[in-house]
């Protein structure tokens, strides 16, 4: 089995099941499957192979969903980009990743014409502009050939590589298999109990591990509806739910409080919802109770991480809850405690959570070094503290390394740091994370200027936005006389 099998298993079971909704668009699991052969062939004419990378630089569209599965029909590896990258950004991650193909939306296209001349090897570009509109993706989806012949593909084989922040400041890029994402597939369809009726409302992005697999792909194994969501707004939720009948949400912490926060939602039927699952980051505990009795829904706690595919634990709804708790680890995983010398820990005792399983990554593209440091002995260091109860439930403690985390995307200091030091007025820097009720935690720069150099916040600002991703930059600036 492989994830383009999976997508034709789902078509031959739920042909006329209704695969996406967007916007005015719908498109059953028959039509996305003809849709999907149509580009693999299309891709497959570029005279792509087994093993070669295709990036995928899209919002939560139904081109993405298209363009993960075409990549897949064909042996190829879909490299998943933050659609916030910069063209800086761009820059080092189509070079590192070697993406011979590029699918990205009419309104990006400027940031990849800024450095196409620096990523030669990315010789193709292809540019979406919504399926119901003419443009080079709608014609070829439209004119065919709607069959397509796939290569043999082993569980063992490259599917996807989702970029993941990096301790020295440059990204790496997380090799997933057929495997690991079947692994997580079944994982979701069977912890959340869903059926083929369900409709999920996909919130957090594709390119996140955690939107892929909890909103795609664990959505196309039981032949349910994808409602997609490109444009976030608590009033956009509480009118898809009402509207689509959506019965499950999986989304980051923020999400749900923002659902809970805002009054406005009395007035829309939100009967059909059930389930709701919060990953990406900790859920406060002390709010998921009234959120369980306002919106009448269980609401289950996960973690993990894009090394694991991403999910390692999870609250099961058949188990008693403990407030606080990430859940015990999913079926096929270990978990332990260790202290600094790798030793298992007394249960009780906090130390860095490590995993063992099929949801463990190949390793990072490109950087046997970096693959080396978290996986030894066959174990993944999360680099996340944590203790275990008598019961196998699994608190977090704290992070071993320096990490902030703000909407569910983890931004590691080093990274905003060189930007930082690249502008002319900045001698020295460290940035922190502080915490926000809404984004988790916000990045705060303290900065040292250079003798006699002349700038303000707006500067720093501006000059980070140029190079980094919105959700990287700074919401905070403050001067300081030295670091220590």
């Amino acid at each position: 089995m492989n994830l383009g099998k999976m997508l034709e298993e789902s078509c031959r079971q739920y042909a006329e099941n209704v695969a996406i909704i967007h916007d005015n668009i719908s498109l059953t699991y028959n039509e996305l499957n003809w849709a999907v052969n149509a580009l693999g062939n299309w891709l497959r004419s570029l005279g792509l192979k087994k093993g070669d990378k295709v990036a995928l630089l899209l919002s939560n569209c139904p081109e993405f969903i298209i363009s993960y599965f075409a990549v897949q029909k064909i042996g190829a590896v879909a490299v998943t980009l933050n659609i916030m990258s910069t063209a800086y950004e761009l820059r080092y991650l189509l070079g590192n990743s070697e993406a011979k193909v590029l699918i990205t939306e009419a309104s990006l296209t400027k940031r990849f014409e800024e450095i196409s001349g620096d990523v030669p090897l990315c010789r193709r570009l292809l540019v979406t502009n919504g399926l119901d509109t003419t443009s080079p993706f709608g014609d070829i989806i439209k004119e065919g050939p709607f069959t397509l012949d796939m290569p043999e593909i082993a569980g063992d084989d490259h599917a996807v590589m989702i970029y993941t922040a990096g301790l020295t400041g440059r990204p790496l890029g997380a090799i997933l298999t057929h495997r690991n994402l079947l692994g997580q597939s079944n994982i979701i369809r069977d912890l959340c109990g869903g059926t083929e009726k369900d409709r999920a409302l996909s919130v957090i992005p594709f390119f996140h591990s955690f939107g892929a697999v909890a909103n795609m792909l664990g959505t196309v194994r039981i032949g349910a509806g994808m409602v997609l969501m490109d444009r976030f707004s608590v009033d956009n939720i509480f009118s898809a739910i009402e509207r689509d009948k959506v019965t499950y949400i999986a989304s980051v912490p923020q999400v749900f409080l923002g659902m809970l926060l805002q009054e406005e939602g009395k007035r829309y039927d939100l009967s059909s919802l059930r389930l709701c699952i919060t990953g990406g980051a900790a859920m406060p505990a002390e709010f998921i109770p009234p959120f369980e009795k306002r919106f009448g829904v269980k609401v289950l706690e996960g973690y993990g991480l894009t090394e694991a595919s991403p999910v390692c634990t999870f609250s099961r709804p058949d188990m008693a809850q403990k407030p606080g708790s990430i859940g015990v680890v999913i079926p096929g995983v270990e978990a332990k405690i260790v202290d600094d010398y790798g030793k298992k820990v007394p249960a009780g005792e906090s130390g860095e959570l490590i995993i063992k399983g099929e949801n463990m990554m190949k390793g990072y593209y490109r950087d046997e070094e970096a693959t080396a440091m978290v996986i030894r002995d066959g174990w993944l260091y999360t680099s996340d503290l944590a203790k275990i109860d008598e019961d196998g439930y699994i608190f977090l403690t704290g992070r071993k390394k320096r990490m902030i985390i703000t909407w569910g995307f983890n931004v590691y200091p080093r990274e905003v740091e060189i930007v930082l030091e690249m502008h002319p007025a900045v001698k020295s820097s460290r940035v922190v994370g502080m915490s926000d009720l809404m984004r988790g935690e916000v990045v705060k720069a303290l900065i040292v200027k250079n003798k006699g150099a002349d700038t303000d916040k707006k500067s720093i600002i501006r000059h980070c936005r140029k190079y980094l991703s919105l959700y990287k930059v700074p919401r905070k600036v403050e001067f300081v006389e030295n670091l220590n």
